[in-house]
């Protein structure tokens, strides 16, 4: 009776897609000026910072819908690698006072991401 690996899927997708599509909303509302420091500080040019909402708004959306979902979540992987190397790098043996790794929310995006591009959609999704 609860064994529902697709139920187990489309739940993984909507928490996955609905908490990462908010840091997309928010850098909508707020823009990605921070990023473009970042990146213009590694020499990169500043407008790969737009590139943040494909990794936080358009593949989220696709997770959440289960429209090509494994691209979706490639593209999150992506986006979650790019943020540990340029921003958290320095937190990445780090350990809260409470005793937590300082990267739960950037590891549970990346590593539910990678589990979705071996997983799949599951039965409920967009057809595509």
């Amino acid at each position: 009776m609860l064994e529902n690996a697709d139920l187990g899927k489309l739940i993984i997708r909507l928490t996955l897609g609905g908490l990462l599509l908010f840091h997309g909303i928010a850098k909508l509302f707020h823009g990605v000026g921070f990023i473009e420091g970042l990146l213009a500080g590694h020499g990169i040019p500043a407008v790969f910072a737009y590139g943040v909402f494909v990794g936080e708004v358009i593949a989220p959306i696709m997770i959440v819908l289960g429209y090509q979902t494994r691209i979706g979540a490639l593209l999150i992987v992506f986006n979650m690698l790019v943020a540990l190397a340029l921003v958290h790098s320095n937190e990445l043996m780090t350990l809260k006072s409470s005793g937590g790794w300082a990267l739960e929310l950037q590891g549970f995006f990346l590593f539910t991401a990678l589990a979705l591009m071996f997983l799949g959609p599951g039965r409920y999704k967009l057809k595509n």
